[in-house]
């Protein structure tokens, strides 16, 4: 029988191992050059009416519903994977096509070796992702505080959280106000690589403690 890992580390996917932000800026690019500035302003109040409704950002939605035909997808970002102490989850939110296959043209469900669980709403989800990857200390690194504040309160000591400052929710001065600051906060996620082993593990020893 295989002894349960002693930490996993969950990866966001959108702003944390993929510019997100960059891609979208690829992608209004392409519509501006492609189909004029009309359709680019369209199609993105189209997005951002899904994003309202869904809670997440569905592109593939956002194409069905303006109907722009021939539209090709901007070519992402191959980022490398990461040097890790531990099992290693993709951990992300999004729809059921657009999101797998950005995950996989990254480049990164191969760098991660197959792990990758995306949901609607992930923090929801916590139960299955016990189940499907169980350890005695998790690591969840995300670009958003309340994702990161939302599963601190589920899963309290046996969860270390990392906040990596990259794209616009990093920054956004009313997210920072509202939600508490992370366990760590980076610069930016290559610099997970520079952390401190030992701090995971305290924090696992203190969740193994409290579960006792």
């Amino acid at each position: 029988m295989s002894k349960t890992p002693e930490i996993v580390f969950l990866f966001d996917v959108d702003n944390t191992l993929i510019d997100n932000d960059r891609v979208q800026a690829h992608l209004k690019e392409h519509l501006e050059q492609t189909y004029g500035v009309v359709a680019r302003d369209r199609y993105w109040e189209i997005l951002e009416q899904l994003r309202s409704e869904l809670g997440y950002v569905d592109y593939l939605g956002a194409l069905e519903r303006y109907r722009l035909e021939d539209l090709h997808r901007p070519e992402l970002l191959r980022m490398s994977s990461w040097q890790q102490s531990g099992i290693a989850v993709i951990l992300s939110d999004g729809d059921a096509v657009f999101q797998p296959r950005k995950v996989e043209r990254s480049g990164l469900w191969q760098a991660f070796n197959n792990r990758v669980l995306i949901y609607v709403h992930k923090e929801q989800e916590l139960d299955d992702v016990e189940r499907l990857y169980p350890a005695d200390h998790y690591v969840l690194i995300d670009d958003k505080l309340r994702i990161l504040d939302a599963v601190k309160k589920i899963w309290c000591e046996r969860v270390t959280t990392v906040f990596p400052k990259q794209g616009h929710y990093a920054f956004d001065p009313d997210i920072l106000t509202e939600y508490p600051p992370a366990d760590i906060e980076l610069p930016r996620i290559g610099a997970l690589v520079d952390c401190d082993l030992s701090a995971f593990l305290r924090n696992r020893a203190a969740s193994r403690t409290g579960r006792k």
